[in-house]
């Protein structure tokens, strides 16, 4: 599993940990873990299609 889908679902795990308890900054936590996971899986994307046209594969 790429390093970025297992911080989502971290992300993802806290989010749900905090709407269950109620703590609200964990829920921020949560759903601030998971922007930065899909961040990162944009660039990783981005970064793999510029080395496909730099050695044209």
């Amino acid at each position: 599993m790429s390093e970025h889908r297992t911080e989502d679902a971290k992300g993802r795990a806290k989010e749900a940990a905090g709407a269950v308890t109620g703590d609200k900054d964990l829920k921020k936590e949560g759903k601030a873990d998971q922007a930065s996971a899909s961040a990162k899986g944009k660039l990783e994307s981005a970064v793999d299609k510029v080395k496909d046209k730099i050695t044209g594969n």
